[in-house]
């Protein structure tokens, strides 16, 4: 617990004091922010747009273990297979197993945070196994060896000069390209990759549940060529992805594209439900679709926080975030950066360990204001703060700290006790906390409640 907490807040210490990193990221998210507003513009309430999906979203959760058996019973019908998979253990032993019977050497996956989170990319490389990945982010944040900076732009702490770079020191390009040409040149390499994969894997933002069917959004078209070309399609899905109806993509589709990119829809949308039919001409010959727990039932049982399952992925809170703007997406050290992240990571990887980034925000309520779906986002962190406290994770100090704090706080005699000197002394001195990245308090010599026992005789 130490060791997270120590090792986030030094990378989070040297990121905030780094001047070209927040010039990097502010120009990349003033031109999200730019072009959101014409997004919303589809909107003829944007407002009762959200409320809608986040109640579409609660019947969804609130309901998921009829709502998973129907997803599970129409897919089947179309000849797809379901797996269960409790922990990312399970979901990796399901992919080796399908990708030894099917002999694989090429894997081509698209982009999908749940994939990063069961590390799937390291195990198929311990397994002999080259995995690509095909969307553009991510492709370059794979060669250059790291994982992903944001939900959706996985490379947005680059700038155009720093992947023309690494492009010419890993692929051997000229130096000095355009993002045109940088982009020609990733595109004829993974149209090879394609080609020669015996499986696909994807991710999918949406289970549907009426149709038996995954929606996947995107705007390079990647995802469907790794779903269609490989003769085996493998989806993994986090089981909140849940929407109970086809005929909610009309809302959550704009939702997610305005919120996530600033578009009023992205460019390629599709829903997948079942391998190749007799009738069709093309797809793949087989489909899997792993439905991954990993931790979300941990947020199921908790009434209050299981409203952060209702999260549609669209990384807005993460560019509202004054927090995630100075210290960046790597310096959280999880999979889920910014206060989503924040939120959900102390229930997916263990609250001890990870309680620490509750206490990354301002509280502003930010991250709040700009959720598609309304995840009251910064009251969940500070109901994540009190179970790190009833449960026992906070530390010995922290809690006979907080005693005396309380203790002192309700007792008026105490409070009056001593001068100014004193209380400075035992909060800038005792309680080194707050001095560490802030200047000194200073107590006045009295207190209110002394003034005005002098000003009104005692009364």
């Amino acid at each position: 617990m130490k060791e997270t907490a120590a090792s986030f807040i030094a990378k989070s210490t040297i990121k905030a004091a780094d001047l070209e990193h927040r010039r990097k990221i502010n120009f990349n998210i003033g031109k999200y922010n730019a072009v959101v507003p014409m997004g919303k513009s589809q909107f003829s309430d944007v407002m009762t747009a959200r409320e809608r999906a986040k109640n579409r979203k609660w019947d969804a959760i609130e309901h998921m273990d009829r709502y998973l058996e129907e997803f599970e019973r129409k897919i089947t019908a179309r000849g797809a297979k379901v797996i269960w998979a409790e922990n990312a253990e399970q979901a990796l032993e399901a992919v080796g197993k399908i990708c030894k019977e099917k002999n694989c050497k090429t894997l081509v996956k698209s982009k999908s945070m749940v994939t990063e989170e069961i590390h799937l990319n390291h195990f198929l490389e311990e397994n002999g196994i080259e995995s690509v990945e095909t969307d553009l982010g991510e492709y370059i944040q794979q060669l250059d060896g790291e994982a992903p900076y944001h939900i959706v732009t996985p490379a947005m702490h680059k700038s155009k000069e720093d992947v023309a770079r690494l492009f010419a020191e890993k692929l051997g390009t000229p130096y000095g390209l355009t993002p045109e040409e940088l982009t020609l040149v990733a595109r004829k390499l993974l149209r090879e990759k394609y080609v020669q994969a015996e499986v696909g894997v994807t991710g999918a933002n949406f289970i549907v549940a009426d149709i038996g069917g995954i929606a996947v959004t995107e705007n390079e078209g990647n995802g469907r060529l790794s779903c269609a070309w490989p003769k085996t399609h493998i989806a993994i899905v986090g089981i909140e992805k849940l929407i109970p109806s086809i005929h909610d993509l009309p809302l959550f589709w704009p939702l997610l594209a305005t919120y996530g990119t600033g578009q009023q829809i992205t460019v390629y949308n599709t829903i997948i439900s079942g391998p190749r039919q007799r009738d069709e001409v093309d797809g793949p010959e087989e489909m899997y679709v792993i439905l991954l727990d990993n931790g979300r039932t941990n947020l199921l049982m908790n009434p209050t926080a299981r409203e952060a399952l209702y999260c549609i992925r669209c990384g807005a809170c993460l560019n509202a975030c004054p927090v995630y703007k100075n210290i960046g997406g790597h310096a959280y050290e999880t999979t889920y950066s910014g206060p989503i992240g924040s939120v959900i990571t102390p229930y997916l990887s263990g609250m001890s360990e990870y309680k620490h980034l509750s206490y990354a925000s301002s509280l502003c309520g930010n991250c709040t204001e700009v959720c598609p779906v309304r995840i009251n986002l910064h009251e969940l962190l500070l109901d994540n703060r009190h179970e790190a406290v009833t449960h026992g994770a906070s530390a010995m100090s922290e809690r006979v700290a907080w005693k005396v704090w309380k203790t002192a706080s309700l007792n008026r005699s105490m409070m009056n006790m001593g001068n100014g000197k004193m209380k400075n002394w035992v909060v800038n001195k005792v309680f080194k906390g707050w001095t560490a990245h802030r200047a000194e308090l200073d107590f006045s010599q009295k207190t209110f409640n002394e003034l005005w026992k002098e000003r009104k005789g005692g009364n």
